[in-house]
């Protein structure tokens, strides 16, 4: 091996290195962040949409409604706010499966507000935010998985609101292949939201 090709390799070699390094540690980042829990008072909870089954959410989207509901049942918040789009256009959209689903344990209606457009992550936090704004809410929760939560307050704040993380604490995410799959794709969308931020 020439001096040159043994110069590239071993550069090459510090740059994925490095690019491992770097993913290792923004994984951890999520993984102990998702560990804690800041629930506080606050005027709403933002609750993340997920998938829905027809007309009931998913395991994963119904235990999300149920921590928003404690949260509403233990005078955390006074309102919910549910995020997520349909599917398809003769579907129900998520949000309006969660606030059925929350009306049907206790919930009054006119404490849920529903958006029913979004799609994915940030989407679903900026149509939240023009709820916020037109309420006038000051201090928010956002509710999801553990794992969802740190690319999920990263979103929030560079929306310009004021939030907390409050995750749900019995996510059907149990085994590590499922924990480490969903890991993995949150850090490939924080270090790509990352870097993508100041153009947004």
């Amino acid at each position: 091996m020439t001096t040159l090709k043994r110069y590239r390799f071993q550069l090459l070699l510090v740059i994925v290195g490095f690019i491992f390094l770097s993913a290792a540690f923004v994984s951890y980042r999520i993984w102990s962040f998702g560990l804690q829990d800041y629930t506080a008072k606050a005027d709403a909870a933002i609750v993340l949409g997920a998938a829905v089954w027809g007309d009931e959410p998913s395991p994963v989207f119904k235990e999300r409604i149920n921590h928003a509901i404690s949260l509403y049942q233990n005078g955390y918040v006074d309102f919910i706010i549910f995020t997520g789009g349909r599917g398809n256009e003769d579907e129900q959209a998520e949000s309006e499966v969660a606030a059925s689903y929350a009306v049907s344990y206790g919930v009054p209606e006119e404490n849920i507000f529903i958006e029913t457009v979004s799609r994915i992550t940030e989407e679903n936090l900026s149509y939240a935010h023009e709820i916020v704004k037109v309420q006038g809410f000051k201090k928010l929760l956002i509710v999801s998985d553990p794992l969802h939560m740190k690319r999920a307050i990263m979103i929030a704040k560079h929306e310009g609101m004021t939030v907390l993380s409050s995750p749900t604490r019995s996510s059907v995410y149990q085994s590590f292949q499922v924990k480490f799959q969903f890991l993995m794709r949150e850090t490939f969308f924080y270090i790509g939201y990352l870097f993508t931020k100041p153009f947004r």
